[in-house]
């Protein structure tokens, strides 16, 4: 027999299936949802592939995966931006062998912007084998669900999830929903699924309940081991970040240990900072880009100066111990601090890490059919980066996240939402010009 969540999302029930495509992980919904069949098929390798045209970018389209994203839009790079640090090949936190990230993007009429952002840290094929993980609340003006399991365990099982501040609920409910319909048994007794948010509400009718589940559902089929997306997609479609449009961010860097090259990948929905604060790889620009801040005008339609909030998910695949996550959980606040942000007390800044090594490794069950006589008295172990040599790994935290951040707001265009709010793009070609100029003087 069916349960209702496979009721709920069997093909019958999706009528427009035939109107849906995924195209690199990103899924663009505009009120119609389908499914994705599901398949356990292990990631592809990292092949760049051919950069598509878009409109929106009519210029030449990069086909370094550094400087463009998959649907053409400009990343940091493109505009002479240095940063420090071996990024990956994607430059991205899918460059983490496993890990996959998929996109759910409302965009309807004038009001609706929004959306989901779904990460699978082990892929859609193994949600059920937990990982090393800590989490760390820089301000906690916000929500992520399954933290308390995190603190107890230093573990969490199962996708993640992120979505606007009033769809956090629907998002914790669409993990469950996915989980059973195909790892009903992992949700036969009880599961504690990581869900994230950040509020969209000056773009976005956020309270016309427009994430529903079965958006949280084909956000988590959508994902893709290749290179995400950026800028409005999934739940970043309606942030802002130092009063600019961003929304999805990602980077990653590489360190080599003992032989062996690891990566450190990191995903931002970016919504936090005033436009005072903004700074870009040393350059204070606050003052520069104080002009056309709408937002800034807004008194009644946006929130206090610097709210808004940042979910970061730190992914590596470095072996680590949970109290090692938490650390790297917390050296996101240093990466942030280099875009200017002091972290205001109206914003919920909320980062989550884990490590994908060690599979295996975390018993997950007393009892039950994959529990034997040898394996109930059997000691857990972990291999892990010793203290001493992780300071190469937290150097890497801080580069991917300033970067990811600033890869946000670079692939972005303006957007006009709910009520007649707009939102600027940060003005690529003034920053282009006082990079180079910056550079030419030395």
């Amino acid at each position: 027999m069916q349960t209702r969540y496979q009721l709920r999302h069997s093909p019958a029930a999706h009528p427009k299936a035939a109107n849906w495509r995924p195209v690199g992980g990103t899924q663009l919904a505009y009120r119609f949802f389908a499914p994705v069949s599901y398949s356990a098929k292990p990631p592809r390798e990292h092949k760049p592939a051919g950069r598509k045209r878009s409109a929106r970018y009519p210029g030449p389209v990069s086909t370094d995966p550094h400087r463009a994203t998959p649907t053409g839009k400009p990343r940091a790079r493109s505009l002479g931006l240095k940063f420090r640090g071996t990024p990956g090949p994607w430059n991205a936190i899918t460059d983490v062998p496993g890990v996959e990230v998929g996109y759910q993007t409302l965009i309807e009429g004038d009001s609706v912007r929004t959306g989901v952002t779904a990460i699978h840290p082990r892929g859609k094929a193994n949600p059920g084998d937990p990982v090393a993980a800590g989490f760390h609340s820089q301000n906690g003006n916000g929500e992520m669900t399954g933290v308390s399991w995190i603190e107890e365990s230093g573990t969490f099982e199962g996708p993640v999830a992120i979505t606007n501040t009033h769809a956090v609920g629907i998002a914790h409910a669409g993990i469950i929903s996915w989980m059973n319909r195909y790892h009903p048994e992992f949700t036969e007794v009880w599961l504690l699924p990581v869900a994230a948010e950040t509020w969209d509400g000056y773009l976005n009718d956020i309270n016309g309940h427009h994430v529903t589940e079965d958006t949280v559902v084909a956000a988590l089929e959508a994902a893709s081991h290749e290179q995400p997306d950026e800028g409005s997609v999934g739940g970043g479609t309606g942030m802002n970040c130092y009063q600019y449009k961003a929304g999805s961010g990602t980077a990653s860097r590489q360190i080599d240990y003992a032989g062996t090259t690891y990566t450190v990948g990191v995903f931002v929905q970016a919504n936090f900072g005033r436009r005072d604060e903004l700074t870009v790889t040393g350059i204070y620009l606050g003052e520069e880009f104080a002009d056309d801040n709408p937002m800034r005008d807004a008194r009644n339609a946006a929130p206090i100066q610097g709210a808004g909030s940042v979910i970061a998910v730190v992914a590596t695949d470095a072996p680590l111990f949970p109290s090692q996550c938490k650390a790297f959980a917390r050296r996101v606040t240093s990466g942030l601090a280099r875009t200017g942000t002091s972290g205001s007390h109206f914003s919920g800044d909320l980062f989550l890490a884990f490590s994908t090594a060690n599979p295996g490794a975390f018993t997950s069950e007393a009892s039950g059919p994959g529990v034997t006589a040898a394996t109930a008295n059997a000691y857990d172990q972990l291999t892990f980066i010793p203290w001493p040599h992780i300071d190469p790994f937290f150097e890497a935290v801080v580069q991917a996240t300033e970067e990811a951040v600033i890869n946000s707001l670079i692939a972005n265009e303006d957007m006009t939402g709910r009520d007649g709010h707009r939102s600027p793009k940060l003005p690529r070609d003034r920053l282009k010009e006082i990079v180079a100029a910056r550079d030419a003087r030395g």
